[in-house]
């Protein structure tokens, strides 16, 4: 009985940036969706079942990276999900905002591809069946 894939949604507006994050996952075993700012992302979240970690860029058009973080707070299925902002701001006022929005973490690019799967694997549990 092989376990399913722990599935994280990586969210970015930079095509490139989401390629390399979707790309060092996978090749880590993750099943990765990919989401073009927040708003996609809100979208992807609600038809996906079982994602175990957020990875949002904080920087993005429509919705960045703490508000989404904020609307994602509000959903069931998404009160403890991990979520981690992944981004080039790297100030205390931003990182304190983020643990205020409800982030779990924040990583700062340029990511290490080692470093960023070491901390996915620590974060994510895969989703268990809701006992409702």
């Amino acid at each position: 009985m092989s376990a399913e894939p722990i599935q994280i949604l990586a969210v970015d507006d930079s095509p490139s940036m989401r390629k390399m994050v979707a790309f060092t996952l996978q090749e880590a075993g993750f099943h990765v969706i990919e989401a073009v700012d927040g708003e996609d992302a809100l979208e992807k979240a609600q038809q996906h079942q079982g994602i175990s970690v957020v990875l949002a860029d904080q920087n993005m058009p429509r919705l960045d990276g703490l508000g989404l973080t904020r609307k994602l707070r509000c959903l069931d299925n998404f009160r403890t999900t991990p979520i981690l902002i992944l981004t080039t701001e790297s100030s205390d006022a931003m990182k304190q905002a983020g643990r205020a929005a409800g982030a779990t973490g924040w990583l700062v690019k340029p990511f290490d591809p080692a470093k960023l799967v070491d901390v996915i694997r620590r974060v994510a549990t895969p989703a268990a069946p809701s006992a409702a």
